[in-house]
Order: structure tokens, then C-alpha cells, then sequence
């Protein structure tokens, strides 16, 4: 693979984000020249705090605006594209709308749309998400089932998803789609979310919150298996047959909220109470996927167990605020 990405031009939407600065750290060490749109400047995300943001090309812009994202595609002659960059807090979307779908859904069809007129541009994968199913009694999700999201970043996710579709089919666009189960690992800075508010409040000594009832059943997916998922869907897109495709992308097992708290609780030796306090609404109660159409046909599965995964993800946090304690305690002398 580090051959096939050597000296090849991608673009990244979201790549300070969480997903996306894992994905930018792996292009750049298979050789690939890597441009980055950025919106707002957040240090300490891994794209600046771990030195990769001197090893790419910043562009400082909005997915809104469409002729940023023209200029980027022509001015930098990209080849491949991972729309990665989302509004991706769920409370977030329930909150502030109008935001979530003007950049989940307007950002995207700005990004398509430039992508079409560029010459260049010989792949693009769309980030969808589990979320635009919507609530379906059919589990696990397979790629065939109707995405019917209803609450706001569901409907999100749905349509930004649709229209990738709509590009594809309605003018040839190269597009592929991907479906992730819900992401977890170093490096992740929205505490709000389970995973790392969980682990957060322990190395702080702070007593654990789970905002649901703790019920709630999801697949998680380490973040280093949604990079070799991304760069293997990228791969398969020389073949013309995998063009257009939606690919679910998971861990194959499934875990309620509380079991996850309960094994970080294990793996850090915390004997730490959680606080449940089920003020969790519009979020749907079972999601999980189905990754059999992905092992079919690009050969990918999750290589990293739920235990492994997890004391991956606790190392980097405990480093993580052991340097921000060091740097706290150097300012105060």
C-alpha cells in the first residue's frame, strides 16, 4: 500500500479532527502529499500537538465555501478525497440544528460539486455514519437497508449520504461511501463522549457520568481500524465495480453503554461509582453493523479486540494529561 500512495495528492476535510488526524499521520508516513482544510485553529488536536500539521499543506477555510474548496482541488491537483469533516457530537446536532446540517449536508454537496468540476479528481470517499440508518428493527445493519435518520444529526448523516449517492449516480462521480460503527481512541478531545469522558474522569478522580440510562447498545470501532478501512476502500476504488459503494465498517460485536464504562473501570484497576443519569433523548437504542459486504469484497476486518483497543486508547490518555499536568506545573514556577 505505502507504494500506491507515494507522492499522490489527497485532500482531507476534517483532518484535525479526531478520525482525521490518525488518517493524515498514516498518509504522510506512505509518502502521500497531504492538504488539509481547516476551520477553526484547535492546538490541541494530534494534527499540531503531535508536529503533523509542518508535514501538510494547511488551508485555512470553510466547506461552505464552495470556491475554497474548488480552488483546492484545482490549485493543489488532488487526486483523492476523504470528506471526513462533520458536526459529530449527536447533543451537539439537538441543540444547534441549523449548523449541523449546514456543514454535515451543505458542506457535502459543495465538496461534490467541486469535485465534478475538477478534472482531476479520480476518488472521493464520503464519511457517512451507523447514525443514518435511522432506528431500524433490522439488525445488524446491512448496506441494503433504507437510511431513515429522524432526529437532527441522524438526518444529517442520511442526507449527506444520499446525495454522495445522488453524485454517483447521476454523473459518474467516483465516489465511495463508508459507514463506521461509533469510534473510540487516542486523541479524541469531546468528552462528552462515553469512552474518553469515562477515562478522563477516572485519571482525574472524578466520579465516571453516563448521560443514557447506560442501556444503550452500540458497535465500537477503534480508530486505527477505521484508518486501514479508509485507506482500503481507497485501494479497492481502482476497481470500477466498487464505485458508488456504501461499505459498513464495525467491530462485529456489540456492547451496551454500561458494559464499556464497566471495562474501562476494569482495565484501569478503578473501583470508581458511575453516575447514570438517563438524559439521553432522541438517540436510538440499538445500532450495530454488519462488515460481511467489506470482508467480501476488500478483504477488511477490525484487528484490534475491544480489550486491546481500550488499553491503547487509557495509554495515550494517561500520557495525554501527563503532559498537560507538566506543562500546568511549568507555568505555575
Amino acid at each position: 500500500m505505502k507504494n500506491s500512495w507515494q507522492q499522490k495528492n489527497v485532500f482531507v476535510t476534517g483532518g484535525a479532527g479526531f478520525l482525521g488526524s490518525w488518517l493524515v499521520k498514516a498518509l504522510i508516513e506512505q509518502g502521500a502529499r497531504v492538504v488539509v482544510l481547516v476551520r477553526d485553529s484547535v492546538p490541541q488536536s494530534a494534527l499540531f500537538s503531535d508536529g503533523l500539521g509542518s508535514k501538510v499543506i494547511l488551508v485555512h477555510g470553510s466547506l461552505i465555501d464552495y470556491f475554497v474548496l474548488e480552488r483546492i482541488l484545482g490549485e493543489y491537483e488532488i487526486d483523492t478525497v476523504f470528506h471526513l469533516a462533520a458536526q459529530a457530537i449527536a447533543p451537539v446536532a439537538n441543540k444547534n440544528p441549523l449548523s449541523t446540517f449546514e456543514t454535515n449536508i451543505q458542506g457535502t454537496w459543495n465538496l461534490l460539486e467541486a469535485a465534478r468540476r475538477s478534472p482531476l479528481v479520480k476518488k472521493i470517499i464520503v464519511a457517512s455514519s451507523d447514525k443514518a440508518y435511522g432506528d431500524s428493527r433490522e439488525l445488524p445493519y446491512t448496506e441494503d437497508i433504507p437510511l431513515r435518520g429522524v432526529h437532527p444529526y441522524d438526518v444529517s448523516k442520511t442526507c449527506a449520504d444520499l446525495i454522495a449517492q445522488a453524485y454517483f449516480i447521476s454523473y459518474g462521480l467516483p465516489v465511495c461511501i463508508t459507514r463506521c460503527g461509533n469510534l473510540f481512541g487516542g486523541g479524541d478531545l469531546n468528552f462528552s463522549r462515553l469512552i474518553p469522558g469515562v477515562i478522563r474522569s477516572i485519571l482525574l478522580n472524578e466520579p465516571p457520568v453516563l448521560r443514557s440510562n447506560g442501556e444503550y447498545i452500540r458497535d465500537f470501532l477503534y480508530v486505527e481500524d477505521a484508518v486501514s478501512a479508509l485507506l482500503t476502500l481507497a485501494e479497492a476504488m481502482d476497481k470500477k465495480d466498487v464505485l458508488g459503494n456504501a461499505f459498513n465498517f464495525g467491530n462485529g460485536n456489540q456492547w451496551t453503554v454500561l458494559q464499556i464504562a464497566r471495562l474501562i473501570l476494569e482495565r484501569m484497576g478503578s473501583k470508581a461509582e458511575l453516575v447514570i443519569l438517563n438524559e439521553s433523548p432522541n438517540e436510538i437504542l440499538s445500532q450495530y453493523l454488519s462488515s460481511k459486504k467489506a470482508e467480501a469484497i476488500l478483504g477488511w476486518h477490525s484487528r484490534h479486540n475491544i480489550e486491546e483497543a481500550l488499553d491503547r486508547t487509557i495509554a495515550w490518555y494517561r500520557d495525554f494529561f501527563k503532559k498537560q499536568t507538566q506543562a500546568q506545573s511549568g507555568q505555575a514556577n
